[in-house]
Order: structure tokens, then C-alpha cells, then sequence
């Protein structure tokens, strides 16, 4: 997979230094995702209805292979990168925390949730990183592409993401970059890409509108209908207003206690009818013993019922009731319903990197680097254990291997590897180089893509990623340009 590329630039080069890329570069590729407002709008309800359901209900990407892959050693120092060292700074770093013992979680990570073309939710690792336009997203290439140049559906960044909630808002997926190889052969050398994603999105609660505004309104809407009595009903029918009923009014019709769904009434009679009345089940029998309760004055002298009333010479009043039974077919009533015109609010959160800043990037680094991955890891080891829920971010940190390796099951013919344990689910999570514990920043310098059991003792031991080159400059440097939108307007409104 590896060309012959003309390196982008120097070690140190800053983001605001990068040129647009030639167009003839046949090195990169550009998907669609969610690149209008209205598809974008809808991909973001979509998670965030119901109080975040469908984030709750996805499970994580799981590579599609019976096996464990193997890494092979290919023994090379050399020949893994192509052309001079380079990054671009991070941006967005704040007032640093205070110093821990552990290590600090970045603001930028989070997930990546998707619709696959079986209708499964699934989500993947990802993490903001350092653009132009602050507003792009680093994942595996596999988060984004299905097969080969298909792109999964409804695809959004959920930085922050815990257990449903989007505490920073809901990034909906514009257009994804990638490389050639992998987009066209599913070659994992190329397993990275970046997403240029709009402006952030929040749900904001609803309001009940007029007819007029309900029609001109162009993001999420619906009726409710809300009961009103009979008079209300017709005082809107008078003024033309959008009112209706249901049902029919009829009375319930007295059946024996077997005719299927029937149901008992109380019927109140005088002690004697009682007293005379048989017990079991039927029309007229027995409902229960006499019941007692105690009175106020008022209600004793209010009460013309069929049953005793008595004063104790304490001075308290009761009164008995007595019930037989009375087995019915319930009949029905009409109700009446008046349209409320409902509008739902949503609340532009901005720009990716403006709100939870963005890692720096770095390419043609040499092997043997100190880094911090993170990631929500999931899937069970191969043994069976579940160490992780994925509902958390986790961690490791070491120096990457230096030599490369190949992994035969997914094409792989130099990958930089890493020692740790995490599971699937932290696919595309990121390998951060220089990572500052205090700013909880680095420079993105792999994403990660495979998990292997190199030891064959069914536990997960190391994890790879392709190794950051030219080419993967070329591909970062084609959607640093990319530009997107606020897909709501202050109002609330879908913007078209």
C-alpha cells in the first residue's frame, strides 16, 4: 500500500501552514455522509429522542472474524514512514485541572454511533482533533466504511458519551476521508479517517404553537391531541377550530358473570336485601362483607343511603353500607380531543473544537514512541472474561513496538503495535504521542484498529494501528479544508 509521496511538510508544521491539496492526488477519498442540514437534522433527533434510546440500545463494532489475529513481525525500522516528521498543535486547551496520580481523561474522546446496512445500532471510539474549521472527527476507517466505499448511516460524534447522554451535544457526520486502499479494497494498512462534522446539536424541549406557526416551522413537529370536556368541544367546533371525537356514548348492559368480559359493580342495598342475598358469584349475590366507617356530623346528616347509621356513646357516627353485585358489559363513552400544534426545540451547540477543543496530529513519526490510548473498550477476551462495560473510557500507555508487523487477516503489512488490553469497542480510539497529563492533550499519532492475542492464552494483549505517514498527512490535509454547517438557526429552527 505504501507510495511514493512528495512529504506535505516539515516537523513543527502548524496547521495554518498546510496548502490545499492538488485534486489529482490519488491518494485519499472523499464519502458522503449526512452533508445537507434536513439529513443531518434528522441523524442527531434521531439518537437524542426518547431521552437518548437508541444511544442506550447500540452495542459495540466487533471486527468481523472468527479468529484472533496474529501479529508477524516484519523485523523493519525502516521503509515504515515516507517522508520528513511533521504535526500540527493541538487547540482548545483550557485552564489546566490539577494534578492526579492518574491518568486525566481528554474532553476530546468519545464515540461514534452508526446504523449498519442489518439495522444493528453500533458505536466506535473516536476523538476531536485539530482542523482548520474545528470541526474534525479521528476514527478507524472501519467506523465509517461497511464495506469497502460504503459508508454507514445516520453517523454522528458523541464526545463525552456516558450511558445515553451527550453532555457537549451531537455532531452529525458530514463527509468522511480516507485512503484509496482502504476505501476500494478493505486494505486495514489505511484503517483511519477523519470526519468533517456540523455544527453540535442539543434537544431543548418543546412548545405548543398556532396552526400558522406549526406549518412554517421546518425542524421536528407533531400533533398532540389533548382532552377537553363536551362544552369545550363545542365551543371549538363554533369556531372552526381543529377539534374531534372518538368513541360513542352507550351504556353498559347487564350480563351474567360468564359472559366473557364482564365485570362486577357494587350496588348499594338496605340490610335486609343483603341478609337474603347469596353468596358466590352472580347478578344480585353477595358482594363482600358489610362495611363500617367512621363519619364526620356533616356526613352522617348528609347520608340518605340504604344503609344504618348509628352514634356511638363515645359520640362518633357511623355508617354500614351493604353491597350486592351487578355483573355488566361495559359500555362506552365518546370523548373529545382538541389538536395541540407542538413544536420541538433543538439548541446549536457550535463548533466541534470550540467546544471540546481538538488533539494535535502527527506524521512519519519513528517507532518506538511513548503514547496514551484511550478508548471504551467492551467485547469479552477470547476467553470468555468481560473486563469492560465500554460505558467508560479506559487507557493504556507505553512505548509502541519498534519494529512493524503484518496481520495477515486484514491485509496488514506494516501496523505500529501496542501492548494492552483493551477490547473491541475501543476501535478507532486515539493513540495520543507527548500526552500532556495536566491539558489533556497530545498529538494523534494512530488510531486504534486491531486487537491480537499474541501469546495465545485467550486474553487480549496487544493492539495496532496503521502507521501515521505522507500519505495519511494527505488525507488529514484534504479535510482540514473542509467546510460545514450549523444545521439550527437561533430559533430553534432546521436551517435549510
Amino acid at each position: 500500500m505504501k507510495r511514493l509521496l512528495i512529504p506535505l511538510a516539515a516537523a513543527g508544521l502548524t496547521a495554518a501552514a498546510l496548502v490545499a491539496p492538488a485534486e489529482a492526488n490519488p491518494n485519499w477519498v472523499s464519502d458522503d455522509l449526512l452533508p445537507t442540514p434536513a439529513q443531518a437534522y434528522s441523524a442527531a433527533y434521531f439518537w437524542l429522542d426518547a431521552n437518548g434510546a437508541a444511544l442506550r440500545k447500540a452495542t459495540q463494532y466487533t471486527l468481523d472474524t472468527k479468529t484472533v489475529p496474529k501479529l508477524v513481525s516484519t523485523g523493519s525500522k525502516s521503509g515504515v514512514t515516507d517522508g520528513k516528521p511533521g504535526s500540527t498543535a493541538p487547540t482548545g486547551v483550557g485552564s489546566p485541572p490539577a494534578k492526579a496520580s492518574q491518568v486525566n481523561l481528554p474532553k476530546t474522546i468519545g464515540k461514534v454511533f452508526f446504523q449498519d446496512s442489518k439495522g444493528n445500532y453500533r458505536w466506535c471510539s473516536a476523538t476531536s482533533i485539530q482542523s482548520r474549521n474545528r470541526n474534525l472527527v479521528a476514527t478507524a476507517g472501519h467506523c465509517v466504511y461497511e464495506k469497502k466505499d460504503d459508508v454507514y448511516d445516520k453517523w454522528v460524534f458523541v464526545p463525552g458519551s456516558y450511558q445515553g447522554k451527550a453532555p457537549w451535544g451531537v455532531y452529525a457526520g458530514a463527509y468522511a476521508f480516507t485512503t484509496f486502499d482502504l476505501d476500494t479494497y478493505d486494505d486495514y494498512d489505511g484503517d483511519y479517517a477523519f470526519v468533517a462534522v456540523h455544527n453540535g446539536f442539543s434537544l431543548a424541549g418543546e412548545k405548543i404553537v398556532s396552526a400558522k406557526e406549526y406549518k412554517e416551522w421546518t425542524g421536528d413537529k407533531w400533533i398532540k391531541p389533548k382532552e377537553i370536556t363536551a362544552a369545550e368541544f363545542l365551543k371549538c367546533q363554533l369556531n372552526l377550530g381543529d377539534c374531534w371525537s372518538e368513541g360513542q356514548d352507550k351504556a353498559a348492559e347487564q350480563v351474567g358473570p360468564d359472559y366473557p368480559g364482564a365485570v362486577v359493580e357494587k350496588v348499594e342495598v338496605g340490610k335486609t336485601a343483603y341478609g337474603a342475598a347469596r353468596t358466590g358469584k352472580g347478578n344480585g349475590f353477595k358482594f363482600g362483607a358489610p362495611v363500617t366507617e367512621q363519619v364526620t356530623a356533616t356526613e352522617y346528616n348528609a347520608y340518605n343511603g340504604p344503609g344504618d347509621k348509628a352514634k356511638t356513646t363515645t359520640g362518633n357516627y357511623t355508617i354500614t353500607r351493604y353491597y350486592t353485585q351487578k355483573w355488566v358489559k361495559p359500555g362506552t363513552s365518546r370523548k373529545y380531543y382538541e389538536a395541540q400544534y407542538t413544536l420541538g426545540l433543538v439548541k446549536d451547540m457550535g463548533r466541534l473544537g470550540d467546544v471540546v477543543g481538538g488533539q494535535g496530529f502527527a506524521w512519519n513519526q519513528p517507532l518506538g514512541q511513548q503514547v496514551t490510548a484511550f478508548g471504551y473498550p467492551a467485547d469479552p477476551h477470547p476467553d470468555g472474561n468481560k473486563a469492560f462495560t465500554g460505558v467508560t473510557p479506559k487507557w493504556c500507555s507505553g512505548k509502541t513496538a519498534t519494529k512493524s508487523y503484518q496481520i495477515n487477516t486484514f491485509k496488514v503489512e506494516t501496523h505500529q503495535v501496542l501492548k494492552c488490553s483493551m477490547t473491541g469497542g475501543a476501535d478507532g480510539g486515539p493513540w495520543l504521542m507527548k500526552y500532556n497529563n495536566s491539558k489533556r492533550v497530545g498529538y494523534v499519532n494512530g488510531v486504534t484498529s486491531v486487537f491480537a492475542d499474541n501469546d495465545g492464552n485467550g486474553r487480549i494483549d496487544y493492539i495496532s494501528s496503521a502507521i501515521f505517514d505522507s500519505e495519511t498527512a494527505a488525507v488529514y490535509n484534504k479535510a482540514n479544508f473542509a467546510a460545514t454547517k450549523r444545521i439550527v438557526g437561533p430559533n430553534g429552527e432546521m436551517l435549510k
